[in-house]
């Protein structure tokens, strides 16, 4: 078995932890997705459009909720996950379901050694990028499995968001990915209960990171905003503003606190 990099080791634990607070928490309420609720938002369904009938693979996607919410859209759709619990937990939902979805267990940048397959959209979305230590493999990866034309969805939280400690009262860390973050964290976003403590690694991503790494890889930006809340309410120290939209209180909207990009993959006409 090929060793892991003590990053994914560390990660993978971590998330294999959380997996079974999350399907039993409040926050993702599983009990309403399984009898037919979407967990996708407006923000990746605007950008999304028709899918059905489309090819989608969906990189980091969890337990499955967003990859099977865009299977009952009339899509076919490909969850990779490197959580093994999450991975299990999946496939189950997805034969509850009754979707046309498949999963791979790995770490996404091994991807290609599950899978030579091409898809119409690549599809990934909350939280994904942080746990990656470099966006060039990753946008890579993003560039090989989309056919010619095809189409990658990101939504995700901005990199502002990552600059600052908990509480949102000071600015603790680099915008720019300097160096890895190594903290112990306890409970999880989904359940602030949980008893479980786990170290994990991840790095912030700016902007241009994201967006030269995308340029560079043969993908052309179509479409880019940054949204001033967050659709899930996974901070401390929020409001409700609106429906399902969250703040910082004492920041309102005066901080970033989700970006969205369509990007299209460019046809080579010369190996035509």
């Amino acid at each position: 078995m090929k060793e892991l990099p003590d990053y994914i080791v560390k990660n993978k634990h971590s998330w294999n932890e959380r997996t079974g607070y999350h399907i039993k928490s409040d926050f993702y309420d599983n009990e309403s997705f399984l009898k037919g609720r979407s967990s996708l938002n407006e923000t990746e369904l605007s950008l999304l459009g028709d899918i059905s009938g489309k090819k989608i693979l969906h990189l980091q996607c969890h337990f499955g909720q967003d990859t099977i919410s865009l299977a009952r859209m009339g899509a076919k759709v490909t969850g990779v996950d490197f959580s093994e619990k999450a991975i299990d937990e999946a496939k189950k939902f997805a034969a509850q379901t009754g979707t046309d979805t498949t999963f791979i267990c790995c770490d996404i940048y091994d991807l290609p050694e599950y899978s030579n397959e091409t898809f119409d959209i690549v599809f990934t979305s909350y939280g994904t990028i942080g746990w990656l230590p470099d966006l060039e493999r990753w946008a890579k990866i993003i560039e090989k499995f989309l056919v010619p034309n095809g189409i990658f969805i990101f939504v995700e939280f901005h990199p502002v968001i990552w600059m600052f400690d908990d509480a949102f009262e000071k600015v603790q860390y680099n915008y720019f990915n300097q160096q890895p973050i190594i903290e112990t964290t306890e409970n999880t976003y989904a359940d602030k209960q949980a008893m479980i403590k786990t170290e994990t690694v991840s790095w912030n991503h700016s902007l241009s990171e994201v967006i030269s790494n995308l340029l560079s890889n043969n993908l052309e930006l179509e479409y880019f905003t940054e949204l001033d809340y967050s659709p899930y309410n996974c901070f401390n120290e929020t409001v409700e503003v609106e429906p399902g939209k969250f703040r910082i209180k004492h920041l309102g909207n005066n901080i970033p606190m989700l970006y969205a990009i369509k990007a299209r993959k460019k046809i080579n006409f010369s190996n035509k």
